[in-house]
């Protein structure tokens, strides 16, 4: 058998939207986004729609620092599936049933609620012009902007922004097409996540997006929680609902104190090495 001498690393993923997974904290890695890219070709690397790195912690309460890259080589905020798969590792090898993460978004409290089911205390929801951002003040509710038959979204910050665009059918937007131009809106100096939401019931929400600097993903945990956070604004839904995603279902609760709550599955899919040409160890 063929093995590869390079940096280990896990390929995981939360309801398909998928991650390379590296360990930083014994080993120091030095990315570039010219690497990132490599290991993020779904033809020529390992592929994934975000590169996670763990290193070791920042501050005194946290477990580890996570650190976030889109498969185009930009580092984000938050992705709420990611630290569902990042939490289930450190559980894993800690052997405990909580952990806290720290990222650019903040510290985030996570704990196992099954085999495989894990749960993120997400953070409040950022609702000013400025939490966003966006590049002038508007009314986050209304924000405004309009692309084909999108219109008049609702603007979220979860660590990362997001605007939220409620649609009578889901699946007849042709997200592809739209999602580019949106997520590149001078609105956005940022840049934004696009999504596509239709109420089925008072506690279950479709949702698809455009994820920035990944494209169509199958899951964006952020994005559920923003879009019930959205739809609450909106009088659309309860404070607790089912998110249907492409690759399954998360369930998202605004809680009383206004942080977000998300659950879901996570999956360990393959462990390898990296090559020392695709990235040096």
């Amino acid at each position: 058998m063929i093995t590869a001498e390079g940096r280990p690393f896990l390929k995981m993923h939360g309801l398909g939207n998928d991650f390379v997974v590296l360990d930083a904290r014994a080993r120091p890695l030095t990315l570039t986004p010219e690497r990132i890219r490599a290991v993020a070709d779904r033809r020529t690397g390992v592929g994934c729609d975000q590169l996670v790195v763990i290193s070791p912690p920042r501050g005194p309460t946290s477990d580890a620092w996570m650190g976030i890259f889109n498969a185009d080589g930009s580092e984000v905020g938050a992705c709420g599936n990611a630290t569902r798969c990042v939490a289930w590792v450190l559980m894993r090898e800690s052997g405990r049933s909580k952990v806290v993460l720290e990222t650019k978004a903040g510290l985030l409290d996570a704990e196992a609620r099954g085999p495989a089911l894990v749960a993120v205390d997400m953070g409040r929801a950022g609702l000013d012009w400025r939490d966003i951002p966006v590049a002038e003040p508007v009314d986050t509710l209304h924000l405004g902007i309009a692309s084909g038959p999108l219109c008049d979204p609702v603007g979220v910050s979860m660590g990362n922004p997001h605007a939220v665009f409620f649609v009578k059918d889901a699946e007849a937007v042709d997200l592809a097409a739209l999602g580019p131009g949106l997520e590149h809106h001078p609105l956005f100096p940022e840049r934004a996540n696009i999504e596509v939401a239709q109420i089925l019931s008072p506690g279950r929400i479709r949702m698809r997006v455009w994820e920035r600097g990944a494209g169509i993903t199958m899951a964006c945990g952020t994005g559920a929680c923003a879009t019930l956070v959205a739809a609450v604004r909106r009088n659309l839904c309860g404070r607790q609902a089912e998110v249907v995603l492409d690759g399954g279902i998360l369930a998202i609760e605004w809680l009383p104190d206004d942080h977000v709550l998300m659950t879901g599955p996570v999956a360990l899919a393959f462990a390898g090495a990296l090559d020392p040409a695709l990235l040096p160890p």
